[in-house]
């Protein structure tokens, strides 16, 4: 006579999962397909290739957003899913999150869209420099363990720390061709940042970098 009443809290468990995903979706932002068209010679990017530290508040449009993620780490050879970033045994092992002002979102290169993790604007943490909190993108590396297991655990940091620092320089060479700001910062309140995201304790924050119009 119990079992009912069981299998009713179970389907308002299932039905409350769903629509917290349901819910999770609707928040997610789809970008748009990147611009293949667009961008300057390499030769001369590499020339203006550089750091600053001035920021805009000026939000980046959807079009400059979706470019930038997909040359952090977006799929370049969709047959294999292979990114425009090189990891060991294609591991991808290293994720990109994305700190806005309407909140924390994880960067799905898959599918090419931000998936939502929390409605927190946590971009002062992103950094020890007061800038940070003025940047319209702040963009965090953060490796996960789970994706590393096959590697010896002295040897993760290394090949981590490799996608991070590419990751870093794609997104130099496409502000550098955009004409906005950029730059990758390593000095970072690690536990207060992690605890912040929810991460797990597999998953160690690299670096972060952040990107936006320069102020003029």
């Amino acid at each position: 006579m119990k079992v009912p009443g069981r299998l009713a809290i179970t389907a308002a468990i299932i039905f409350f999962l769903a629509g917290a995903a349901g819910a999770e979706e609707k928040k997610a932002i789809p970008l748009i397909k990147p611009q293949m068209d667009s961008g300057r010679l390499l030769m001369h990017v590499l020339k203006e290739r550089k750091s600053s530290r001035s920021f805009s508040k000026a939000k980046l449009p959807i079009r400059v957003l979706s470019n930038l993620l997909w040359a952090a780490s977006g799929v370049n050879r969709p047959a294999t899913g292979g990114r425009t970033v090189p990891s060991a045994g294609n591991m991808q092992e290293v994720d990109v999150y994305v700190a806005l002002p309407r909140g924390l979102y994880l960067y799905d290169g898959k599918n090419h869209r931000l998936s939502h993790v929390s409605g927190q604007d946590i971009r002062v943490l992103t950094g020890t420099q007061p800038y940070v909190k003025d940047a319209a993108v702040n963009l965090i590396f953060v490796s996960d363990g789970r994706k590393m297991e096959a590697v010896a655990p002295e040897e993760r940091d290394a090949l981590s720390s490799v996608t991070a620092g590419a990751m870093a320089q794609n997104v130099y060479l496409y502000c550098a061709s955009e004409g906005l700001a950029t730059v990758v910062r390593a000095s970072i309140d690690r536990p207060a940042l992690a605890a912040a995201m929810g991460l797990r304790p597999d998953q160690k924050i690299l670096l972060a970098q952040s990107a936006g119009y320069p102020r003029k």
